[in-house]
């Protein structure tokens, strides 16, 4: 049941995926931040998620989010009791503004390393306007931020005895991101995976045709890789660059009656994975057979 209503809201969620933030007052609405599990935080807005990863040696953020983010997330921070200058890494889940509009500012106030993935370094130092679908259009821009650091699919970030992978799930952005590591709740081990995106936005163009070309080439493919690659992950703990992605007010709440890894949600994940998948394969159909 719970993974059929995660995939409900993945329909939602693909449906205003191309909105700006004042179509999604859910992006910049304050949540209270709170432990997943072991030194994995939530620190992001009612929707758009942010994650802190604490080590001996610093910590981790993935997502600066919207501009308006920054000072929400930093609160979100101090309100666990960590210092947000102990930011010393900043990931990002894919290059559209929700999620990386925030580094200059994150970068400013922390001196933390920028880390992106190979296939969107050029958006996020561009500022946005290098993106293949948004970049053309002044209100998807943002400050552009210097990357510390060129990743590639499978380069591990390190820090204070945390590893996290990044595995290269492209199509929606060319270098969008999954995240995994490995976490400790309770005694066990759990494999926590947080899904950089899988939506095919409105817009976007998965075939080419006379006259007009796909949003860039070889972008189905990349999908289908993005698909076998995420149906491949061992996932204990589903988690995304949404909160819509994995059901989060849903699980919050579930958390605050006093349910137990309300997170770890294997079925869930790999419902969610096929629907998307599905939605995907709908459309390049959809799209191959004419359809705009």
């Amino acid at each position: 049941m719970r993974g059929m209503r995660i995939a409900v809201l993945l329909v939602v969620l693909g449906m205003v995926g191309g909105a700006v933030a004042e179509d999604n007052p859910a992006w910049t609405a304050p949540f209270p931040a709170f432990r997943i599990a072991d030194n994995l935080y939530y620190v992001g807005s009612k929707d758009l998620a942010s994650y802190l990863v604490t080590t001996p040696e610093g910590d981790i953020l993935i997502n600066s989010s919207l501009e308006s983010s920054v000072p929400l997330i930093q609160k979100s921070v101090e309100s666990l009791g960590f210092k947000f200058s102990d930011v010393k890494i900043l990931l990002i889940s894919h290059a559209h503004w929700d999620h990386d509009a925030g580094s200059a500012k994150v970068k400013a106030l922390t001196g933390a390393r920028y880390m992106v993935m190979d296939g969107d370094v050029a958006v996020v130092e561009s500022g946005g306007k290098s993106d293949f679908h948004y970049g053309k259009e002044a209100q998807y821009r943002y400050p552009a931020a210097k990357v510390d650091r060129v990743l590639h699919d499978g380069d591990e970030v390190r820090l204070g005895g945390v590893v996290l992978v990044a595995h290269k799930t492209p199509g929606h952005t060319r270098g969008c991101t999954t995240w995994t590591m490995q976490v400790m709740d309770g005694g066990k081990r759990y494999e926590a995976v947080i899904v950089g995106s899988w939506n095919v936005n409105p817009g976007f163009r998965l075939v080419g045709r006379p006259g007009q070309a796909a949003s860039y080439p070889g972008i189905a493919k990349d999908y289908e890789t993005t698909f076998r690659v995420l149906k491949g992950l061992p996932c204990d703990i589903f988690l995304g660059a949404h909160g819509l992605y994995f059901g989060m007010l849903e699980k919050y709440a579930a958390m605050k009656q006093g349910g137990r890894n309300v997170f770890v949600d294997p079925a869930g994940y790999q419902a969610a994975v096929e629907e998307r998948q599905g939605a995907f394969e709908k459309e390049l159909k959809r799209q191959e057979g004419g359809g705009r």
